[in-house]
């Protein structure tokens, strides 16, 4: 654990040393971490934002080609996402139960809820691709749940293109504009920090306005 936090923290350190290691392999090692991250449901605390960040600043002194980067990760976040809901849809209907037993897991695995998330993503699916692509840990997860409650797959790629092309293209980019301003650079752990933060505001934001079009829903009835 403490190995993976000072990876997160350090991330720009620990990929200076990749680059200089693997050299042209890195956007291979870039691109599987990406596709792992977003594919893979065991593996949701791999670094994204930060590493996308961190991947910018690298772009932006030439220790890497941000343009060849931006296109190997996008097309690696786009896969993620495919494989991660072709992975929903063939598993989800055979994890949860036909009915909510006694445990914990029994209650949260049942086909009510299956059915419910279906409902969820046929009405409010392309949203959720989308900001869940900037929020750790839920992106691994969005595209899973969507494939198990049946999203229809044509609305489900395009916005999982779309919110790919978002997500690299805003952290990678910020991380080219500012991450080699000294500020920045020099406190890149505080940065990595205010990225996790950064990427919660969005569900927090929707949670807030459900709430209070639930208030007003009470409200009018």
């Amino acid at each position: 654990m403490s190995t993976f936090i000072d990876l997160f923290l350090h991330l720009d350190q620990h990929l200076a040393e990749l680059v200089a290691t693997y050299g042209l392999w890195i956007y291979g090692i870039l691109f599987l971490i990406v596709f792992a991250e977003t594919g893979l449901v065991v593996t949701p605390f791999l670094p994204g934002d930060s590493l996308l960040f961190a991947v910018g600043a690298m772009g932006a002194v030439g220790a890497l080609d941000a343009r060849i980067a931006a296109i190997l990760l996008i097309i690696a976040a786009v896969l993620g996402d495919a494989v991660n809901y072709a992975i929903g849809r063939f598993v989800g209907p055979r994890v949860f139960t036909a009915t909510a037993g006694e445990g914990l897991l029994d209650r949260a695995l049942n086909r009510e809820h299956l059915a419910r998330a279906h409902v969820f993503f046929e009405k409010y699916g392309g949203k959720a691709v989308v900001l869940g692509r900037f929020v750790p840990i839920v992106r691994t997860f969005v595209p899973f749940v969507a494939g198990a409650g049946s999203m229809d797959y044509p609305q489900f790629a395009l916005y999982n293109v779309l919110g790919a092309l978002a997500w690299v293209g805003i952290c990678l980019g910020a991380g080219y504009a500012f991450g080699n301003v000294p500020i920045v650079r020099d406190n890149f752990t505080l940065v990595a920090l205010g990225i996790v933060a950064v990427s919660l505001l969005p569900v927090l934001f929707e949670i807030l306005g459900a709430r209070r079009r639930a208030r007003e829903s009470q409200r009018s009835s």
